[in-house]
């Protein structure tokens, strides 16, 4: 996987950047909030989504973790695309998604989401906001109780995902911790 690129904005247009690293341009599609936050010559940091399909690869770029971890977790949806996917991404956190889904206030450049759609993803994402909080909340006490952060998480990554309050995922983190 290409985890981030980091490199030289060469072109860029209302869909696309190319990234120069080492004399190769790289394609990246970006949502236009990323487009509109670099120009051209700059030297960037994109972390990226290698999307593999049958006739195509393709890059889709975000200028933080965070968007693409949103990015991710939405572009597992079904009925969610990539290029959807990274325009919702660019709304920025789970909660605020959340929040325009309910009002009813998706941008105009997300297209193809209609109502049942924006139902269905709402509902995904009110699951997916639950486990997050709950995965943060864990972590949050393992470490509290000495664990190290990357321990704690490893274990917390360990605990099968249908096991979503937090006192459960840390029994299972912490049964985890003991075989170690």
């Amino acid at each position: 996987m290409i985890y981030y690129l980091k490199g030289r904005l060469g072109l860029k247009d209302d869909k696309v950047a190319v990234v120069e690293v080492g004399g190769v341009g790289y394609k990246v599609f970006c949502s236009p909030v990323t487009l509109s936050k670099i120009s051209g010559g700059q030297e960037i940091s994109v972390f990226t989504y290698l999307h593999l399909r049958e006739n195509a690869a393709e890059l889709y770029g975000f200028l933080t973790q965070n968007e693409l971890g949103l990015f991710e977790v939405l572009n597992d949806i079904s009925g969610v695309g990539p290029k959807t996917a990274m325009m919702l991404a660019s709304l920025g956190s789970l909660t605020k998604l959340k929040e325009v889904i309910e009002k009813g206030e998706l941008p105009h450049e997300i297209k193809g989401i209609g109502q049942k759609r924006a139902q269905k993803i709402l509902l995904e994402l009110t699951g997916k906001i639950k486990e997050i909080d709950a995965t943060d909340d864990a972590l949050d006490a393992l470490i509290t109780l000495g664990f190290p952060r990357p321990r704690a998480k490893n274990a917390l990554s360990q605990v099968p995902g249908d096991v979503g309050n937090m006192e459960d995922r840390i029994k299972k983190a912490l049964e985890y911790l003991g075989k170690r």
